[in-house]
């Protein structure tokens, strides 16, 4: 059977003021990068400067546009990439709660006897939408790399089953992909993206990382990779399958503390 087999790389954007200040965003609040979060962003991109990315994705909000550009400037061979801003990227709506506290919105999710991730305020959208809205995108992607990929398609990369998220490389499990996508969105976007991976998409995952660290919130420019292969049916791409080699990945933010 022939497949096209490609890289995923995940991006949650660089920290905000309110980031610092404990303050819930959410999608009414468009906020820019601080200037620790342009850092991050600068330190992503200089993380990833080798990696040959074919596709890039960003939430149309500033803070994952601006990571994302960030990333792009600093890439050896996409630089002229065009970023596809797309709202299906956006973070999840927070509803009433979007302006307040995280302090003071955890202990509204705790009187209610969840989490605070998975706590839905008054106005907000329900983890289910989210999934819900992750998944046309994710539809989209597939068939945008496929018909724009397909004829590219190379070897498949390998995959040792015990790979560690710590080998500290960039170009950790796509080494011969011969196609690579980044997406720049949001940590509660992520994680519900993350969800649908495991529990519907049957993800595999290295044996070194749990469920509950898989379904953590990605730091601010923390890094996802997942390698996908799909399969080619008439004039339609179907997933056949997908692997996580490493979730928050956080090594580029160590030349910040050098």
């Amino acid at each position: 059977m022939t497949t096209l087999v490609f890289g995923l790389t995940l991006v949650r954007h660089g920290e905000t003021s309110y980031n610092t200040m404990g303050i819930l965003q959410g999608q009414a609040i468009d906020s820019p990068l601080s200037d620790a979060g342009v850092k991050q962003a600068d330190a992503a991109g200089l993380y990833l400067k080798d990696i040959n990315f074919s596709n890039v994705y960003a939430s149309d909000m500033l803070r994952a546009r601006r990571t994302a550009e960030s990333i792009v400037k600093h890439n050896s061979g996409c630089s002229d990439l065009q970023i596809i801003s797309d709202p299906l990227l956006k973070e999840k709506s927070f509803g009433i709660a979007e302006g307040q506290k995280v302090k003071d919105v955890k202990e509204l999710a705790k009187a209610a006897g969840l989490s605070f991730l998975d706590y839905t305020p008054p106005g907000g959208e329900s983890l289910q939408q989210v999934k819900e809205r992750f998944k046309i995108f994710w539809e989209k992607l597939l068939q945008e790399i496929g018909h724009e990929h397909w004829d590219t398609r190379g070897k498949e990369p390998t995959l040792p089953p015990t790979l560690s998220p710590v080998e500290r490389r960039a170009h950790d499990g796509i080494q011969e992909a011969p196609v690579h996508a980044l997406v720049v969105t949001h940590g509660a976007y992520m994680r519900e993206a993350v969800r649908y991976f495991m529990e519907e998409l049957n993800c595999s995952i290295p044996q070194v990382l749990d469920k509950s660290h898989m379904l953590s919130l990605s730091p601010n420019t923390g890094l996802c990779r997942f390698i996908v292969s799909v399969e080619k049916e008439r004039d339609w791409f179907r997933l056949m399958q997908i692997h996580c080699v490493f979730m928050h990945r956080v090594d580029h933010l160590e030349l910040l503390q050098e």
